[in-house]
């Protein structure tokens, strides 16, 4: 655009966004809120060399990760595979699964959650490294 443009672009209500950039620790690593909305947050993961996340579900939400950079070893429904940088996989509702960092440098990744509702404590664990309860 020149100077003299204006933009048509107006966000509406169901569009605009807060942006959050809270970091929260874990045993495993961390994440941060990078933007939460109606329906949907952007969540950026790093997860120690070594550590993994707990075996867990949420009946609420589906989640999309990108590989940042690192390795991801992703367990979803009883399958495991390896992602790469500018590599990503989709969590369906509902469903097992598991992010770990089986690499030497720290793994970290963008989710993308969507769903009518996105709290932390729609977190239900079956294995944790950790020995967390489940509204942790």
């Amino acid at each position: 655009m020149t100077k003299t443009q204006t933009s048509d672009l107006t966000l509406t209500p169901q569009m605009a966004t807060n942006t959050v950039a809270a970091t929260e620790l874990r045993p495993w690593g961390s994440f941060t809120i990078l933007e939460e909305g109606k329906g949907h947050k952007i969540k950026r993961i790093e997860v120690k060399p070594g550590h993994r996340l707990s075996l867990q579900m949420h009946y609420h939400r589906s989640e999309h990760w990108i590989v940042v950079c690192g390795t991801a070893m992703v367990t979803c429904n009883g399958k495991e595979e390896i992602l790469h940088s500018n590599q990503s996989t989709y969590v369906p509702a509902c469903t097992k699964h598991r992010l770990e960092n089986p690499g030497v440098i720290p793994l970290v990744i963008i989710e993308v959650q969507n769903g009518e509702y996105l709290g932390e404590d729609d977190i239900v664990r079956f294995e944790d490294d950790y020995a967390r309860n489940s509204d942790k």
